[in-house]
C-alpha cells in the first residue's frame, strides 16, 4: 500500500524531459549534467574517485522515504552551484559493494569527496540551510 502511495506521488509530480530525470524536474540543463546515476563500480571510479570537481554522493534506495525527500532537495542545491560540485546517486541496492566500501549503514548517507577521499559525511535529512553549508565546505566558497 505504501508503495503504491509513493508511486502515485511520484507519477503526480510534473516532469521535464526524459525520463531519466525520474520524475524530478531540472531548472538548467547544468543540473542535468551535474548529477548522475552510477552505473557499476568502474563508472564509480572514473565519474567520482577521479573526478577533478568536487563530488557529493548520496547513497539512496527507492524504499527509502527520507531519501525522496533529501534527494530532490540535494540535486536542487548542487544545480545552483553552476558545475563548482558534482552529484553521483548511487542506489545501494543495485551496489550493495560501494555501500559496505564506504560503511554506509543507514540511507540516506551523503560523502562529501574531494580528490578521491571522502572529506565529509552526514546520514538523514538535512535543510537547505544545512546542506548549503555542507556544500560550501565542500567547494571551499
Amino acid at each position: 500500500m505504501a508503495q503504491r502511495l509513493a508511486l502515485q506521488r511520484l507519477l503526480s509530480l510534473p516532469t521535464r524531459g526524459s525520463l531519466a530525470s525520474h520524475g524530478r524536474a531540472f531548472g538548467t540543463s547544468a543540473g542535468r549534467m551535474s548529477t548522475f546515476n552510477v552505473q557499476d563500480g568502474s563508472d564509480f571510479q572514473d565519474r567520482v574517485v577521479n573526478s577533478p570537481k568536487p563530488v557529493v554522493v548520496d547513497f539512496h534506495a527507492q524504499w527509502c522515504g527520507p531519501c525522496k525527500i533529501l534527494g530532490p532537495r540535494l540535486e536542487k542545491l548542487v544545480a545552483k552551484q553552476e558545475g563548482k560540485v558534482l552529484m553521483a546517486k548511487v542506489d545501494i541496492d543495485d551496489h550493495t559493494d560501494l555501500a559496505i566500501e564506504y560503511e554506509v549503514s543507514a540511507v540516506p548517507t551523503v560523502l562529501a569527496m574531494k580528490n578521491g577521499d571522502v572529506v565529509d559525511k552526514f546520514v538523514g535529512v538535512k535543510d537547505e540551510d544545512q546542506l548549503e553549508a555542507f556544500l560550501k565546505k565542500l567547494i571551499g566558497a
